[in-house]
């Protein structure tokens, strides 16, 4: 399990010997766990670099841990952090595609074609999903409408049938509505992949790495969309792609509460969400939830801070280090 924290299967078990055996010395401790020298003080070192082990007062020259509930909440914080300030990166990136693609949408060019309408759209993924030869990538925000995954369907299946592969994101929210998640499974059924996010990118598909769709309005995609196959904007819109594929969680897997605050990845989202200003309303179609959910999400955080108030519950959540 402590893998999952950055260490190695060796610094593990040399982490759980010195707990296990404190009055032992080094030379006890490889020769329980059959580790050469070297292993062992190699897994010293990595256990020291992460701030596992100190030396101890009570016997110069050894080593001794640090206890779990002080050194592995450490490491957790630790990586939360990481965690926070790669979604912030994620984010501004986010961001600059947007405007990137908005930029591109005011100039049309040989590298890009404006299509307005859902027809247009439709009839534009129907030839995109006819040519793809390798793969085809989509980040799909906000709940899913019936109709259009009803649309999707037919180049789904004939693109899945030829061996290519899809790969679709999706919010965390579609998870909770039949439709989607049925259409969800269905993909999952045929080969494809599958992964939702409590946030995800703007609405976006890619062919092969070499053309995309991304709407014009990202507030309202079906005023139209913008054909784009320029390498620059691609490759933005494909590093912004992995990001959040990377962070997502695979369709039919569990997304744990956090280990040091019991906070699903949606509580987490939402508090970040509304610490920046925003109403229930808006960070609700930031994750694809109602405001009433918000509400209860919110009720729930409350009560196990012990606060009255929201802005109560901030300032806990942030002296606990939710924010």
């Amino acid at each position: 399990m402590l893998e999952a924290l950055g260490l190695s299967s060796i610094a593990c078990q040399v982490y759980q010997a010195l707990l296990d055996r404190p009055a032992d010395d080094i030379d006890a401790l490889a020769a329980r766990i059959r580790l050469a020298p070297g292993e062992f003080h190699d897994a010293l070192d990595e256990l020291g670099a992460l701030m596992l082990i100190r030396a101890s007062v009570e016997h110069p020259g050894r080593m001794r841990a640090v206890d779990p509930a002080v050194g592995l909440a450490d490491m957790v914080a630790r990586q939360e952090a990481d965690l926070a300030a790669r979604q912030a990166a994620l984010a501004a990136s986010r961001a600059a595609v947007t405007r990137m693609v908005a930029d591109r949408a005011e100039h049309q060019t040989a590298h890009g074609e404006r299509l307005l309408g859902l027809d247009a759209i439709h009839r534009r993924l129907e030839l995109m999903g006819r040519a793809a030869t390798r793969e085809v990538l989509s980040s799909q925000p906000g709940t899913q409408r019936p109709e259009d995954l009803a649309a999707s369907r037919p180049a789904d299946a004939e693109a899945l049938a030829r061996g290519v592969a899809v790969r679709t994101l999706y919010q965390d929210s579609n998870r909770h509505q039949p439709h989607a998640a049925q259409y969800a499974h269905w993909l999952l059924g045929r080969g494809g992949e599958v992964r939702t996010a409590p946030t995800v990118p703007q609405r976006v598909v890619v062919v092969d790495r070499t053309e995309a769709l991304v709407p014009i309005d990202p507030d309202d995609t079906r005023k139209g969309a913008l054909h784009v196959t320029e390498p620059g904007i691609l490759t933005a819109l494909l590093d912004l792609y992995e990001q959040a594929w990377n962070t997502a969680v695979p369709l039919g897997a569990t997304t744990p509460d956090d280990p040091v605050t019991g906070l699903t990845p949606t509580e987490r989202d939402l508090l970040r969400l509304l610490g920046t200003g925003l109403t229930d309303d808006s960070a609700g179609q930031r994750l694809g939830i109602s405001s009433r959910t918000v509400g209860r999400h919110m009720a729930s955080i409350m009560e196990r801070l012990n606060a009255t108030s929201r802005f109560e519950a901030g300032i806990k959540a942030a002296q606990h280090g939710w924010l």
